[in-house]
């Protein structure tokens, strides 16, 4: 993977980290609960639901290319269609609207771990998300472990970084995403159109 590769992975991977997702919203909901400290157990969770989607999806995208080549360069361009695709919808989308409903303070620790692992394992759309949006980094003249292994490091950094950010100034950021959320949404979906545009085109 080239650094010009990586740099665009880094900051599609930044948009997609802080696009509202369900895992954003509960470390999000459970940084104002129980702060920050106690949300990392539910954003560890979500980040290791995450590495196993990505996983799973890795191993569909080496299986192709071991296969054929040109099954990839495919699956590139129909990934950047439902990438635009998802832009649409996150530009159309509403604004977030929080509950923040002091449910579970008895609750221990594991549990808030099993509830950000789950969150993210339980939708589906997100090992649709890295099948499509994965191959657009992968370089096929080079090894694929090293490759994967970098997107892995890197997708789990910077989910990690910006779900305690938002764990951590959740009191601040929640009443402002309600407020300007439906701009937020637009800017994350024109990242996604863009994204979806510029790397099948590039290759």
């Amino acid at each position: 993977m080239t650094l010009q590769t990586w740099l665009l992975f880094l900051a599609a991977t930044a948009g997609l980290s802080c696009s509202p997702g369900p895992n954003g919203l509960l470390a999000l909901t459970h940084g104002a609960l129980y702060g920050r400290v106690r949300a990392v157990f539910t954003i560890v969770g979500g980040v290791l639901g995450f590495l196993l989607l990505m996983l799973l999806s890795m191993f569909g995208v080496g299986a192709l290319l071991q296969s054929s080549e040109t099954a990839l360069t495919v699956l590139q361009w129909l990934g950047g269609a439902y990438l635009i695709g998802l832009g649409i919808q996150q530009w159309r989308a509403p604004g977030l609207h929080l509950q923040l409903q002091d449910e579970a303070a008895r609750k221990n620790n594991a549990r808030l771990f099993r509830q950000g692992a789950l969150a993210a394992l339980s939708n589906p759309k997100v090992l649709i998300f890295f099948a499509a949006f994965l191959p657009q980094f992968v370089d096929p003249q080079q090894g694929l472990a090293g490759q994967f292994a970098i997107m892995a490091l890197t997708f789990a950094m910077i989910e990690f970084t910006v779900e305690v950010l938002l764990a951590q100034a959740a009191h601040r950021i929640g009443p402002k995403l309600e407020q300007h959320g439906k701009r937020f949404n637009q800017i994350c979906g024109g990242l996604f159109i863009l994204i979806g545009l510029a790397l099948p085109l590039s290759r």
